[in-house]
């Protein structure tokens, strides 16, 4: 199997959508949807199952993802210290992103970059399906969060920014009309938690499993990614609610964004593993301390 194949695969399989795929390595769909082909005729089995609005992993597909990911993200480290080492650089920090919105944050790279040209930088998307395996695997530096993380090995450093919360909701929804809405209105229509258990207060963080009023707020659905996500609220089946940013980042014909006026404030903070803060780490958090939260 080819590095590049290898690459579209364990990006297939974080995503779970060929157009995000393609778009994430720059290359086609078709070229997505080619790979995986060929790897699946390699191996003699699929990997994917592929439906008109879903995308999930086989357990063969599962079983390989395992096996690869490791290997693929130590080649891949390799090469990049060996490009950082070419360029001068002496090492890399690898931020993962959960939020969609990398471009807001340019004053901190930019800094990051001009104050220590010695050092590389390097961001990807980081899902929220188990969400700190890949910092505490070693594959990450620093993880872009929600708040609060109240894990006994990671540490939660300067908030980024902050951002109201709003509700998603279909075009045709009998809520699209409206101005804003309540927390209250998740409760009478359900929303779409995770496919695999997160930390509950994590996750009530993000949305609350109960009203102001003490109503519970369903999980009626579950998605493995974002795509799945608005897939489920493009049909109507579902609500939910989301970061403010994805109003600019994910503006859609199908989905209506509708401010939850009564809802704190989403806090974005840096998170790192304890036992593995480094210069590069320190360096990074003391920009953000320097620089103070983003306006956005």
């Amino acid at each position: 199997m080819e590095l590049r194949d290898i690459e579209i695969f364990l990006t297939l399989a974080e995503e779970l959508h060929f157009t995000r795929t393609a778009e994430r390595l720059h290359i086609s769909p078709a070229r997505v949807s080619q790979a995986v082909k060929k790897q699946e005729r390699v191996i003699g089995a699929e990997l994917f199952e592929r439906t008109s609005r879903v995308v999930r992993l086989t357990p063969v597909g599962e079983q390989l993802r395992d096996d690869l990911r490791p290997v693929y993200e130590g080649l891949h480290q390799s090469l990049q210290r060996a490009r950082a080492t070419a360029q001068g650089k002496t090492d890399v920090l690898r931020v993962g992103m959960m939020p969609s919105n990398a471009h807001d944050l340019r004053p901190y790279w930019e800094a990051f970059r001009s104050r220590h040209p010695q050092w590389g930088l390097r961001i990807r998307h980081n899902g929220f399906i188990d969400p700190f395996a890949r910092l505490r695997a070693g594959d990450i530096d620093l993880l872009v969060s929600w708040t609060p993380v109240e894990e006994p090995d990671l540490t939660v450093g300067p908030v980024l920014f902050t951002e109201p919360r709003v509700a998603l909701a279909a075009r045709e929804h009998v809520l699209a009309d409206r101005k804003s809405v309540s927390i209250e209105v998740l409760g009478d229509h359900g929303v779409i938690g995770p496919v695999t258990p997160l930390p509950d207060y994590w996750e009530d963080a993000f949305i609350p499993f109960q009203t102001p009023r003490g109503r519970p707020i369903e999980r009626n659905h579950s998605a493995e990614s974002l795509d799945a996500l608005y897939a489920i609220v493009a049909s109507g089946d579902a609500v939910n609610s989301l970061g403010a940013h994805v109003t600019r980042y994910y503006a859609r014909p199908d989905i209506v964004y509708l401010p939850l006026h009564d809802a704190p404030l989403l806090r974005w903070a840096l998170v790192w593993r304890s036992d593995g803060e480094s210069d590069l780490v320190r360096a990074f958090a003391a920009i953000v301390r320097e620089l103070g939260t983003a306006a956005l």
